[in-house]
């Protein structure tokens, strides 16, 4: 039986909406040299699909955390998913911005969350995990509880995991590099000879490559 890991790693290869190319790698904003590029905002173009995550999304919340009573999107790449799947929940939504505006009011939270709200956090991709940490943290400076955070996609690099550990900030995600590069292999996407290589990356990323 196909699990959900592996389904939703066909979905995202299916649409694009994560390509991987190991002979020509691509430069992320950091300047690491990847051979996989992700963009989940593709997963809004395909109804299906889209569907097909955001309830996948709300089940796992539902399931763990089911005294939830506010959904928190992480700007801008969860803001449509959040919102989505706090509709599908009934809940409150509210979105967090990298930093506080610089105009008007100020706020980095945009939406109503009272203090003590239980919240569960919304992200689209996990790689180090910095900006979604930092949105817990403005959500728990504004009085939110967090219960624990959703992701649609993770690479599953070993800092990610340490720093949410650190955090005591429980993360589940609907698939992962693991799985994406499983995926790929078995359906022809990439040749065999490039497994080790795409798996050699996610445990050095800032280095490979270079």
């Amino acid at each position: 039986m196909e699990t959900v890991e592996k389904s939703v790693a066909k979905s995202l290869l299916d649409i694009k909406a994560v390509l991987l190319s190991p002979d020509k790698p691509f430069t992320w904003a950091s300047g690491w040299l990847s051979p996989i590029y992700c963009d989940n905002r593709r997963i809004l173009s395909y109804p299906e699909i889209r569907e097909n995550v955001c309830r996948l999304m709300a089940d796992i919340i539902l399931k763990k955390y089911p005294d939830v009573e506010v959904i928190a999107g992480v700007a801008t790449g969860a803001i449509a998913h959040g919102m989505l799947i706090a509709h599908l929940l009934g809940k409150p939504f509210v979105y967090v911005r990298p930093k506080p505006k610089d105009h008007g009011t100020g706020s980095q939270i945009e939406g109503i969350i009272g203090k003590g709200a239980k919240t569960v956090i919304v992200e689209d991709l996990i790689s180090t995990g910095q900006s979604s940490l930092a949105a817990a943290t403005a959500l728990t400076q504004a009085g939110a509880e967090i219960l624990g955070m959703v992701a649609i996609f993770s690479y599953n690099f070993n800092q990610s995991r340490r720093a949410f550990e650190l955090a005591n900030i429980e993360l589940t995600t609907l698939t992962n590099y693991d799985a994406l590069i499983d995926v790929a292999v078995h359906t022809g996407y990439i040749r065999k000879e490039d497994e080790d290589l795409l798996k050699e990356w996610r445990f050095s990323p800032s280095t490979w490559g270079k």
